[in-house]
């Protein structure tokens, strides 16, 4: 573990994800949603917004690209064939809009074990093209077994 403990707040290059219209609607759909906002621009902006809003959740989609390297980062050491998601929180500050370049930076938060579990913690940060943060994850893996 005290290898590991050097890890810790290790950041990752940034990943840029460009947010399309068609990718909020079909994020849409899979999850259910019905609002209007998320597929129709002359709804959204009837709303209030200035273009189709990306749903809260939608943050698992414009992060993703950043969290995997940390994820996949041999320095790390996760076991994947032992690996399950133990969790995932978001924060939200501003709304994510069709046409918005996102980027986000990942980090190792934290390595610990318990028992016969490693728990690997990693924070996102995700600001929008005007250096705004839109979001910030904490995604929690466990290895079992060890």
């Amino acid at each position: 573990m005290a290898g590991e403990a050097s890890l810790i707040g290790k950041s990752y290059e940034p990943f840029e994800y460009e947010v399309g219209r068609e990718k909020i609607r079909e994020y849409a759909h899979v999850v259910g949603e019905t609002n209007p906002v998320h597929f129709d621009p002359h709804a959204a902006h009837e709303a209030g917004f200035r273009a189709v809003v990306a749903p809260p959740m939608f943050a698992a989609v414009y992060s993703a690209g950043a969290v995997a390297p940390a994820m996949l980062d041999p320095t790390v050491g996760m076991n994947f064939a032992m690996m399950v998601h133990g969790g995932q929180e978001f924060a939200w500050w501003e709304l994510v809009y069709a046409g918005d370049t996102i980027t986000t930076t990942a980090s190792v938060r934290d390595i610990s074990a318990r028992e016969t579990m490693k728990f690997y913690v990693f924070e996102s940060v995700s600001v929008n093209q005007d250096g705004l943060e839109v979001t910030r994850g904490t995604w929690t893996n466990i290895e079992r077994g060890g």
